[in-house]
């Protein structure tokens, strides 16, 4: 059973105004990809990749294990309040990543490169589909569904218990992923 939401712990309305930061990142980016310029487009794939990645792995593996250990209350006010940023941030930085990793990889001629080394980058591409299907078909959909059901003056705390079993394992596979990521990013920087 859960207790109903007090004034202090009303759930702030999602912030419409991300939509248009998030048009402010796909229009630099948009821009970035027209100049063509090698520093700066890689500059924006390793800086999207970087957030993206350690936010995805501490949220993970820090944040995650902490929440399941709070009272339901305290889980439900912080929820309430990291949602809506990561509803918004966490989709924008994984487009931002994959498609500057591959304007970029395109840009140095990673995607000429021939067979065996080619296989780093089918890695590449592979795990990028699988975080970006994971992240935009799996991660997404429960974060809103979670969301959501916080927002309810009486959440229904087993659905939410439910969603969060699953959520669990798909942000370990995330994190594992991410970690294979970077692995094959550092075989980019030194040489393939």
């Amino acid at each position: 059973m859960t207790m109903p939401m007090t004034a202090d712990e009303a759930a702030p309305p999602l912030n419409m105004l991300n939509f248009l930061w998030m048009a402010c990142a796909f229009a630099v980016l948009a821009i970035v990809i027209a100049i063509d310029n090698v520093w700066l487009l890689n500059f924006v794939h390793v800086m999207a990749g970087v957030m993206w990645t350690g936010i995805d792995l501490f949220m993970g593996f820090v944040v995650g294990p902490m929440m399941r250990r709070l009272p339901f209350p305290a889980r439900r006010a912080f929820i309430l309040r990291l949602a809506p940023k990561t509803l918004f941030l966490m989709p924008t930085l994984a487009i931002l990543t994959g498609t500057a990793g591959w304007f970029h990889a395109r840009q140095i001629g990673l995607l000429a490169t021939p067979y065996p080394d080619f296989y780093w980058v089918v890695a590449a591409l592979v795990i990028l589909a699988a975080l970006t299907i994971q992240g935009l078909g799996i991660l997404l959909p429960t974060n809103l569904r979670v969301y959501l059901e916080m927002r309810k003056p009486q959440p229904d705390g087993a659905r939410v218990g439910h969603l969060m079993r699953w959520y669990f394992y798909a942000v370990a596979l995330q994190g594992a992923l991410q970690v294979a990521i970077i692995v094959v990013m550092a075989k980019f920087v030194t040489g393939i």
